[in-house]
């Protein structure tokens, strides 16, 4: 960990809790600021907060009064707090520097960053890097939305060693000048358009990834993307495009059903484990961010021969009498649902619902050809079953909660059967996590058997 004395008697807010807030509150304290937290939770069943009181740091609970910003330098906010908080506002109307932990974990570390984002693909993509880079023995460290928060990594981190960090629209919009190595953009299209606003709003939070990157990094972007290509305008780094429909010689792309970086064969698509086509892109930009990195040929195979993907994300759970079960919780948008769907050829049943956050569904109409059942929870229910009549659907039916879907799928199937739980949805309106809702999935189904 660098010593800087940046925050040195610097009044700084902590501004929510969960585990992001509870280590930017230690670490700050250690960098020889003065601290404030602030929780929306009750003191009284705040356990973040009441340790954090035992060491010295003070803590204002139940809600958020103005007065907390009286001589404050810089917030830390959680990112789950959107900007339209009043106390956010009025800090940004006193022109209070407002970032996410992520930037304190930059201003720390001595290790350089990948940093990741995208709207579909980041886990995958962030584990495959991830693996990667440990099999040709680069000393890589995994952080953000995918794993420890990156702060309480960075503190750990040596020049030895690489951050792989999987980042948020939320993450981003909170950084100043955080600047990572190599940075890759998978996708973009409209979500969380309940904490943004807007699509452009959005798509600014993402492309922050790239502001404070220099002709010496390298931006990793999705050539068959026109959004992320736009974005491109306003990179300044070695940009290294892939492409699953173009050649493309200065990046990574497909030919003869082999997967290229730039002129150099790297393996072949039979030897891929990894199910589903869309996991061919999530394929090829790891490959590009490896390669850059100075990856070889031999670890890339050693991964891609042998991962077959992560929990919540098309995972195999088991199959009963013939129906095969597959959770899919962390697709908590609608490409995400198409993305699984495209994976299947077999008669699927579909579980879906969540939390509303003001859109419709009809996108998913195209990907229904395969889907002989619906089945619907949480508060999106009537808007997805909706969709699936109109669709064609015969069969729709709606329950009050995972286990009892997971019931309902089981009764309408018929062997030779897929069960797939991807919700199209936020999981926040019954659970406290996506990983939550794919546990319950999981432990209902095998209660079938």
């Amino acid at each position: 960990m660098k010593t800087i004395n940046f925050y040195k008697n610097k009044h700084v807010l902590i501004l929510g809790l969960a585990k992001s807030g509870l280590a930017a509150a230690k670490l700050v304290k250690q960098l020889g600021a003065t601290v404030v937290v602030n929780d929306q939770k009750p003191y009284e069943e705040n356990e973040a907060a009441q340790q954090l009181e035992k060491i010295g740091i003070e803590v204002v609970c139940g809600h958020h009064p103005l007065e907390l910003l009286t001589g404050v330098d810089m917030i830390v906010k959680n990112p789950g707090i959107p900007y339209s908080n009043p106390l956010l506002q009025a800090a940004m109307e006193k022109q209070i520097s407002i970032v996410t932990e992520v930037e304190l974990a930059y201003d720390i570390s001595e290790a350089p960053f990948i940093g990741i984002t995208g709207s579909n693909g980041k886990t995958t993509t962030t584990t495959l890097i991830y693996n990667m880079l440990k099999e040709d023995n680069k000393q890589p460290l995994i952080a953000g939305n995918i794993g420890t928060v990156a702060c309480e990594v960075a503190q750990e981190a040596t020049s030895d060693h690489v951050i792989v960090t999987e980042l948020s629209s939320f993450q981003l919009m909170g950084i100043e000048k955080f600047r990572p190595r190599i940075s890759l953009l998978l996708n973009l299209f409209e979500a969380h358009l309940d904490y943004h606003g807007t699509k452009e709003e959005y798509i600014q939070a993402k492309a922050n990834l790239f502001k404070n990157q220099t002709q010496e990094d390298f931006a990793v972007v999705n050539a068959d993307d026109e959004i992320v290509m736009n974005v491109s305008q306003q990179i300044h780094a070695q940009i290294i495009p892939f492409s699953v429909t173009k050649q493309l010689i200065q990046g990574a792309y497909i030919k003869e059903d082999t997967l290229f970086f730039k002129d150099e064969a790297v393996i072949s698509i039979k030897d891929i484990v990894l199910p589903g086509k869309h996991n061919l892109e999530n394929i090829l930009a790891a490959i590009s961010v490896v390669k850059t990195y100075g990856c070889s040929n031999e670890a890339i195979q050693q991964v891609l021969t042998t991962f077959a993907g992560v929990k919540h994300r098309v995972q195999y759970v088991t199959t009963i009498n013939g129906r095969k079960f597959y959770n899919d919780s962390k697709a908590t948008n609608i490409l995400a649902t198409k993305v699984a769907l495209s994976a299947f050829t077999q008669p699927t049943i579909l579980l879906a619902g969540g939390l509303d956050r003001g859109n419709e569904f009809d996108e998913l109409k195209e990907s229904f050809d395969h889907v002989k059942a619906i089945v619907t929870f949480g508060e999106t229910a009537p808007k997805i079953e909706r969709v699936a009549k109109e669709a064609g659907i015969q069969i729709v039916k709606r329950v009050d909660n995972v286990k009892q879907a997971v019931e309902e799928a089981y009764s309408c199937s018929d062997e030779g059967d897929v069960i797939l739980l991807s919700p199209a949805c936020a999981s926040w309106d019954q659970f406290k996590t996506f990983e939550e809702r794919g546990d319950i999935f999981i432990e209902s189904v095998h209660k079938l058997k």
